[in-house]
This record gives C-alpha cells, sequence and structure tokens, in this order.
C-alpha cells in the first residue's frame, strides 16, 4: 500500500529549500577546476562536433581511438558543448544536474514509505557527502550511473509496494542505461535487487519470476543495442575501442573493465603482457584491499562519516519493521545495496580510486534518514533510544578520528563535533525527562554534530580545483597517504585558455591518472591551426594526456596514439604511414608533452621512432613538433 498521507504545508518549501542548496553548493565556483578530467572533456568536444564521434565516444572528430567507456555518460556533455559552445561551464554543468536530480530522486524514494522528514534526511546526507560533491561538479561517468541507479532502485521499490509490471520493467531498463555509463560496475547491485523482489514482492511467485525475466530482458535491450551496432559495425569504418586489446567492446567489457578490477589482472590499453600501460597482479592504483578500506585513510573522509551509523540504524530498523513488508523491503533494498558495493569495493585488487564510492552516498543517506525517523518514531523503548544515542555516539567519535587524521585542519572542529555529539547523545537518552523542546534541541545538535565534519570537506572541495584522474574531496593534507603517496595528483597549478578562470591540475607526465591540463601557448596554437580544414588531424600525439591537452587549446582533432596511457594497439605503424602519405596528419607533437607510460614501448614507440627518423624536427615554446609534411632530405 503506498504512503497517500498528504504531505503538511512545509515540506515542499523544505524541498525546494533542499535542491536549491543543493544546487548552489554544486555550482559555487564549478570552473575552478577547468576541463576537470580532460580525457572526457576532450571526448565531449569531439562529441560536439562530429554525431559520430557522439556516438562511440571517440577522443577526436575524426575518430581514431575511443574513450574506454561506453559514450552514455559524454552525451549530456557533448549536447551541452554543441548548443552552448565549448568551456569548463558546458563540460561540468550537466553533472551538476545529474546531482540535484540524484537528491530530489532520493527523497521521493524515503518519503514513500517513512515520509518527508526521512526523505529530507536522506537527500541532506547525499547532497554532503564529500565524495558526492566532488563527483557531482566533475565530468567523470560516476555521476550519471549514481543517478541512474537510484533512479533503479525508486522503480524496484514501486513495485515492492504494488506488484505492477512496468515498475520492474523501468528498473531493467535504466540499470541497463547505467551500464552504459559505466559497464559492469552498474550490474553490482543486481542480485541484491532481484532477490528482495524475488521473496517480498506482494505477488504470486510465479509471477514474480516472470516480471524479472522481464526486467532482465528490458535491461539487456536498454544496454544491449548500442553495444550490439559497435559489435557489427565494420572495424574498419569505425574508430578502434580504446582499452580493448582486439577492438572489441566486449573485450574491454570483460578485460580491463570487468574482471580484471577484480582479479587484479588488468591489461589498461591492451597491446599483451608487454604493452604499456598493462598491469600484471594488480595496478599502482589499486592500493591495499581488505574490510578497513572504507574506513582507511584514503577513503574514509570521502564516504565513511556516516557509514557506521548507516549500518547500525540498517539493523535496528529491520528488528522495528520486520512485520511491515514494504517498509521491511526498503531497508533490505537500500541496505543490502550498501553492503554488496561495500564488499566489492574493499576486496577488489584491481583500479580502485576513491571517487568510486559516490555510488554509495545514496544508500548511506537512505539508511540514515529510514533509520533515524523509524527510531525516533519507537522511541519509547528504552533498547531504541539507547542504539539512537549510541549512533550518534559512534558518528561523532568516528568524525572525531577522521578529523584528527588532519590536526592542521580546523583544529577545532573535531572537538566541537566530539563534544555536541556526547552532549545531544546524553541528552536523546533523557529526553522524557526534559521536555519536547529540549528533546527537538538535542535531535538538532546531533544532526549538527553528525554533519559538521561532511560539510567541512565538502566547503573546502568546492573551493579547490580538481584535475585529471586521480581525485578526492576535502583537505590537500587528508589525502596524503592514499595509493602510495599519489593521492594528491590531481591538484597543481594552471590556467584555463578561454576565460574560464584559474583552476589547478595534476602531476605532469607520469601516469595519466594525474593527467592535468596545462595549456599551449598562442604561438603554438597558430601554428597547429594554419590549414587546419585541409587535415583530419592538426596532429598526432602518444596518449590522451597530450592529445587533449592540444585538441581542447585548438578545438581541432589531435590523434592520441595508443589511446588513453598510450598501450593500445592503434593506429598500427602501417595505418600511421597510411595516413602520413595520404596527408590526413600535419604534424607529431612529440613526448615533452607529458605523454603517458605507454610512450616508450609497443606500437607507439615505432610510430615515434618512425617519425623521429623520417621528418623534420621543430621546437615551437618548448614542444616538439615534426612537421609530417616535409620529409628530411637525404
Amino acid at each position: 500500500m503506498t504512503n497517500t498521507t498528504k504531505d503538511p504545508r512545509w515540506v515542499r518549501p523544505a524541498l525546494i529549500g533542499l535542491l536549491g542548496a543543493t544546487a548552489v553548493l554544486y555550482v559555487w565556483s564549478l570552473t575552478v577546476s577547468g576541463w576537470a578530467n580532460a580525457y572526457y572533456s576532450a571526448a565531449a568536444q569531439a562529441g560536439s562536433e562530429s554525431w559520430k564521434a557522439f556516438f562511440f565516444g571517440s577522443l577526436d572528430a575524426s575518430n581514431s581511438i575511443t574513450v574506454d567507456k561506453p559514450s552514455l555518460s559524454l552525451w549530456p556533455m557533448a549536447l551541452s558543448v554543441r548548443l552552448f559552445g565549448l568551456h569548463s561551464w558546458t563540460i561540468l554543468a550537466p553533472q551538476v544536474l545529474m546531482g540535484v536530480a540524484t537528491v530530489g530522486i532520493l527523497f521521493a524514494a524515503v518519503r514513500r514509505r517513512f515520509g518527508p522528514v526521512a526523505g529530507l534526511i536522506a537527500g541532506a546526507v547525499l547532497a554532503l557527502t564529500p565524495v558526492a560533491v566532488l563527483m557531482f561538479r566533475y565530468n567523470n561517468p560516476d555521476a550519471l550511473l549514481t543517478l541512474l541507479l537510484t533512479v533503479a532502485i525508486y522503480f524496484v521499490l514501486r513495485a515492492l509496494e504494488d506488484g505492477r509490471s512496468k515498475w520492474m520493467v523501468l528498473a531493467g531498463a535504466v540499470i541497463g542505461a547505467a551500464f552504459l555509463a559505466k559497464t559492469l560496475q552498474a550490474f553490482l547491485i543486481l542480485p541484491v535487487l532481484a532477490l528482495v523482489y524475488l521473496l517480498c514482492a506482494p505477488v504470486k511467485l510465479g509471477k514474480r519470476v516472470g516480471q524479472l525475466l522481464l526486467a532482465g530482458l528490458a535491461m539487456v535491450v536498454a544496454g544491449g543495442w548500442w553495444v550490439a551496432i559497435v559489435e557489427l559495425w565494420p572495424a574498419s569504418s569505425r574508430p578502434y575501442i580504446g582499452g580493448s586489446e582486439n577492438n572489441s567492446f566486449l573485450n574491454l567489457t570483460f578485460g580491463y573493465n570487468g574482471l580484471g578490477r577484480i582479479n587484479g589482472n588488468e591489461m589498461p590499453g591492451g597491446g599483451g603482457g608487454s604493452g604499456a600501460g598493462g598491469f600484471r597482479g594488480g595496478s599502482p592504483f589499486s592500493q591495499e584491499s581488505g574490510i578497513g578500506r572504507m574506513f582507511a585513510s584514503a577513503v574514509g573522509g570521502q564516504i565513511s562519516w556516516l557509514l557506521p551509523a548507516a549500518l547500525i540504524l540498517l539493523v535496528a530498523g529491520l528488528v522495528l519493521v520486520w512485520k511491515a513488508k514494504v517498509m521491511r523491503s526498503a531497508f533490505l533494498v537500500w541496505g543490502g545495496s550498501l553492503l554488496i558495493t561495500t564488499i566489492v569495493f574493499s576486496f577488489m585488487k584491481g583500479t580502485f580510486h576513491e571517487y568510486y564510492t559516490v555510488a554509495m552516498a545514496p544508500y548511506v543517506g537512505a539508511l540514515v534518514g529510514m533509520g533515524t525517523v523509524t527510531l525516533w518514531k519507537h522511541r519509547d523503548w528504552l533498547w531504541v533510544l539507547a542504539t539512537l544515542s549510541g549512533s550518534v555516539i559512534i558518528t561523532a567519535a568516528w568524525a572525531f578520528v577522521l578529523l584528527n587524521r588532519t590536526p592542521e585542519y580546523v583544529p577545532w572542529l573535531k572537538w566541537f563535533v566530539l563534544l555536541g555529539g556526547l552532549v545531544a547523545a546524553a541528552a536523546l537518552l533523557l529526553t522524557d525527562q526534559l521536555g519536547r523542546r529540549v528533546a527537538m534541541g538535542a535531535v538538532a545538535l546531533a544532526g549538527v554534530a553528525s554533519l559538521a565534519g561532511p560539510v567541512a570537506y565538502s566547503l573546502t572541495t568546492i573551493g579547490d580545483g580538481h584535475n585529471g584522474g586521480i581525485i578526492t574531496a576535502g583537505p590537500a593534507s587528508a589525502r596524503m597517504g592514499g595509493m602510495g603517496g599519489m593521492g594528491g595528483m590531481g591538484r597543481g597549478g594552471g590556467q584555463l585558455p578561454g576565460g574560464a578562470g584559474d583552476f589547478e591540475g595534476g602531476a605532469q607526465g607520469g601516469f595519466p591518472g594525474g593527467m592535468r591540463f596545462q595549456g599551449i601557448s598562442a604561438e603554438l596554437k597558430k601554428l597547429l591551426t594554419k590549414d587546419a580544414d585541409k587535415y583530419a588531424w592538426v596532429a598526432a600525439t602518444v596518449s590522451s594526456q597530450t592529445s587533449a591537452d592540444l585538441q581542447l587549446s585548438t578545438e581541432k582533432p589531435v590523434m592520441a596514439i595508443g589511446g588513453f596511457s598510450g598501450g593500445d594497439p592503434s593506429p598500427t605503424l602501417e595505418q600511421f604511414k597510411q595516413y602520413v602519405d595520404e596527408g590526413r596528419i600535419h604534424y607529431f607533437a612529440g613526448s615533452n608533452r607529458g605523454g603517458g607510460p605507454g610512450g616508450g614501448r609497443g606500437t607507439a614507440a615505432a610510430i615515434t621512432s618512425w617519425v623521429e627518423q623520417t621528418f623534420q624536427q621543430v621546437t615551437v615554446d618548448g614542444t616538439t613538433l615534426y612537421d609530417l609534411t616535409q620529409p628530411k632530405t637525404s
């Protein structure tokens, strides 16, 4: 049965206020990150110029190679750039809208069975989670993935209320779309959704099975149509599938972006065991796996502020609502999604970045909102009140630990959080004796103490620029010590041409995860863009780190030899020679622009060596170029 009770008059203004505040928080100083992840920004620029590049997710408008993900997450950015021009705003604003939408969907999902207060708490927790503040202001695929998974859960919860097939079909379709945002990560919560529906749906078992099959079919259709087109399209007339070993999206999905992330046998960029960018037995970005990963220094400040409370409230909430089937199902769906995602993230041995945990933020928010309201309604029972009070103490104590890891960062805050939490917890235990006003004050103080740490980290996050593939929320000092001391690679200094404002970037050179947009001089830009329309690519260079830099500066196609890391076997030396003979590439940019680790081996190395031996070299403002229309004299 659906909750049809009319909301009090204050609910709509409160919701509008929550969504408005979220929008302001996420949009504030948005361009401080410049192009953010230039890898995806360059692909968005390409998609704004070419519908073929738009469809495939090509890194350049002449379609040499794709990004190493499906293209769905690029489409909002590419459309934005096509409509409003290339700018930091047009790249990043779509993710802001996704963040606001995710908060609204989460409110709607929680409110239906647990009331508007629970929905507002859930939305606020999500909006203020530091990793959510980071990723809903950034152009990685995780923003769209998080939105779509939240929408899918909303549809499943609707189906658990009335057993109507349309909700399960919609849920399946949305998860299929989520696959086109970030492949197999979209399927992490599938076992939970399917099992809860199979056990708890208010229809006969046979119909449940049939509905799950329909949902699966919708998922395959929604996620498979693009895959089928890409796989069936003649390889000779489409871009190379970046990150794959054999120019196959299925190979990318089940290899580098699939099981390799779990077992650590990753081969990013293909190229076989000796290929550039290939990692056997664990990526340099894998960190130490184990049950404590979500609470470790690299990850804890991103997502774990309210994680212990969410788990406590999950257990207590299930005990209290076990006989209320729909409410029990909601706890099982949100709680199961949190648990399975946490377990996979904790124990995966391949590449793991802290920002992956944004997918957990809606689950934590939902459990905190539902659990808090459920326990408050049953506060007449001493064990319930003690559990609620205990969750506040644990949250405050854990926040103290997190804040104490960076003692120079707002040093007084950890003491305020700890003391405020202890006072609030004590007052909660005495609500009957202290009266309603004091009780409400204790609740407010508990909320402030619980959210003060995430708020501080979030405010710091919006004030800092983030750039490249290795990014984390909160103060820079909190990131050191993660990933072998590389946690701060997403910061640095630079200036975005075109009036987007100052921003901070990542380390030059090294792993492309630290990619930074450096910009180019006016002289170099003039040289590259001269007679640009005569060429399919104004330049070619090893790895997307350099190609994105040149392409975003010139707004002209630049070939990324070897794709993301320079390790993809595309183009081959023979193909590259053919392009040069046909006059399709003007310049080759040397490795001094900070190419990735793939530049020294494999196909990319062979191309580089041939170019250096064959064509005349010129240096423009520190950048080595080879004019591919001017061979050396014998």
